[in-house]
């Protein structure tokens, strides 16, 4: 068969272009060293959040938001500091793909079968002024059916082109090399890899038992990025978020590595913003793990009492949900790998949440009846069942036996009871009146002014320490590995850029491999909600625009 374009990696931003690039009659050849049942990569176990503006849903739920207001949002969160060069496209990007989630993205969505839940959340809250980091209105909409309700409209629409002909999909071809001829990239070379048949997410062997190479008229890279890659993770690790942590969990398979990277690099390719990345601080170990050093992300509500591996408070802004990264940087200059919550049972029922389409079987399969009982009182049953099973939870009557705990988990007895309690006293005492200068209380009386919130997401204020409101639990929280935030320097075309900033004939890129867009979409920190939007968005654009280019 001859191929009109040769895409690398099917996860999400590549299934989205292949579609694309079918519907345009395109001969596309698919490789991905996984096997079949890992098509569509990191997304299939996301929670499914995709970042929209003005949609139906915020209308009914009386949020009132813009272009404007959201690309507001958008600069003050990215901090866009390197606009002549390594920013110069990224920004581009960012424009076109906050336009698209305004315009476009949502009935586009509804036409590939996609439907959301009715709550929007509000994630990465920022609280600093208007113009800084964070979502001024809630935005993160999510999918009826989480990740895997995202891939299936993509995996479906690939499948039937592999049925017509159009497509033709090798799993277990590792890409090893980029062909080149006279400064073009006219194809690929690598190992084919023994076959597998393991669960989804598992890790697989590198077994090689031959070769391939192919060659096309097109190579689009959508293999991803470095967060399955500790080594490649810290050895980019920003000097502003200090020391590189010893240990970090994972939120992401194995086969996450980065490898592409380097590869792409060296057939001419620019690597830009590789110190720009984003993981996140609420990370507990997966009791029942899937891939090496799973970590759950808990997605928490803003009450929780958040403090450092000794036992203090983190100062303002560092409150659940409202800055990831300000948060990384406040726990990595306590020289410590986590922190801690501590929260009573009816924050742990209304405001604990875990990422993943797994951890989520209500909205995963589509249940009504099972995402009723989540009003239900006590935790979800797989938050009952982190508490129950998991490592890095402490569940106590009374503070002294929950320090004890935390004590234990840890084994370094950094945490004084005295001190802890002085705080939380503290912080309950400004429960009293309806007004605070606790800046978190404030925050939390804020959100549930959000419908939203009140009734799903925020627990209505409560002293932590009144027995009546417990039992008392305290949760380790890990460093999760997840996102780059850099990547290849593309045009608005999805044409791979050089040193010289000039297209790579043949090449090009999309999805997380590139930023999410232009070598980094996202600058410094993200809006949330906009990584699996940068891989659908980024995907159909370079899918078309090969497909226009090759006419």
């Amino acid at each position: 068969m001859n191929f009109d374009v040769i895409v690398v990696g099917a996860g999400l931003a590549g299934l989205v272009a292949t579609a694309e690039l079918a519907d345009a009659g395109k001969k596309v050849l698919l490789l991905d060293q996984e096997p079949e049942n890992s098509l569509g990569g990191q997304a299939w176990w996301s929670f499914g959040g995709l970042f929209l503006v003005d949609s139906p849903e915020q209308r009914r739920l009386g949020i009132k938001d813009s272009y404007e207001l959201a690309w507001q949002d958008w600069l003050g969160t990215a901090g866009f500091d390197r606009e002549d060069d390594e920013d110069y496209w990224a920004k581009k990007w960012a424009e076109a793909y906050v336009r698209f989630a305004a315009e476009e993205k949502r009935q586009w969505l509804h036409a590939q079968g996609i439907r959301f839940f009715p709550v929007v959340g509000w994630a990465e809250r920022g609280g600093y002024l208007a113009e800084g980091h964070g979502n001024s209105v809630p935005r993160f909409h999510i999918v009826w059916g989480t990740g895997p309700g995202i891939v299936r409209p993509f995996e479906e629409s690939v499948r039937s082109a592999i049925a017509n002909g159009l497509v033709e999909f090798k799993p277990r071809h590792q890409v090893d090399e980029l062909l080149l001829e006279n400064g073009c990239v006219t194809g690929v070379h690598g190992s084919i890899l023994v076959a597998s048949s393991v669960n989804r997410g598992k890790s697989t062997s590198r077994e090689v038992i031959g070769t391939f190479e192919y060659t096309a008229s097109a190579v689009l890279i959508t293999s991803g990025g470095i967060g399955g890659n500790h080594d490649l993770v810290r050895e980019n690790w920003p000097k502003r978020l200090g020391s590189p942590p010893q240990k970090m969990i994972s939120g992401v398979p194995e086969h996450v590595d980065g490898r592409m990277l380097a590869i792409t690099e060296k057939a001419g390719g620019r690597l830009v913003n590789k110190d720009r990345m984003w993981h996140y601080t609420e990370g507990i170990k997966n009791w029942s793990p899937i891939w090496p050093k799973h970590g759950i992300r808990i997605l928490p509500g803003p009450s929780s009492i958040w403090l450092d591996a000794t036992g203090q408070r983190f100062p303002t802004p560092n409150f659940p949900g409202f800055d990831t990264l300000g948060t990384l940087e406040a726990i990595r200059k306590t020289g410590f790998d986590y922190s801690w919550f501590i929260l009573t049972e009816k924050i742990i029922e209304k405001e604990f949440a875990l990422s993943g389409s797994e951890q989520n079987p209500d909205l995963t399969g589509k249940s009504i009846k099972e995402v009723l009982k989540r009003i239900l009182p006590g935790p979800t049953a797989p938050v009952k069942a982190f508490m129950e099973k998991g490592e890095d939870f402490v569940v106590a009557d009374n503070l002294t036996d929950l320090v004890i705990g935390m004590n234990k988990i840890t084994g370094d007895n950094l945490l004084n009871l005295e001190n802890i309690e002085r705080q939380l006293k503290a912080r309950d005492r400004e429960i009293d009146n309806k007004f605070t200068k606790d800046l978190q209380v404030t925050a939390l009386r804020g959100a549930r002014s959000y419908i939203g919130d009140k009734l799903i997401r925020v627990a209505s204020p409560h002293k932590i320490l009144d027995s009546k409101n417990g039992p008392l639990i305290a949760v380790r929280l890990n460093i999760v590995t997840r996102k780059t935030l850099g990547g290849l320097q593309t045009d608005l075309y999805g044409r791979v850029l050089n040193a010289s900033s000039n297209p790579v004939p043949g090449l090009y890129a999309a999805g997380e491999v590139t930023g999410f867009g232009g070598g980094g979409v996202h600058g410094y920190r993200s809006l949330e909600g906009t990584f699996l939007g940068g891989c659908i968005f980024t995907g159909r654009e370079v899918g078309r625009a090969i497909a226009k280019e090759l006419k």
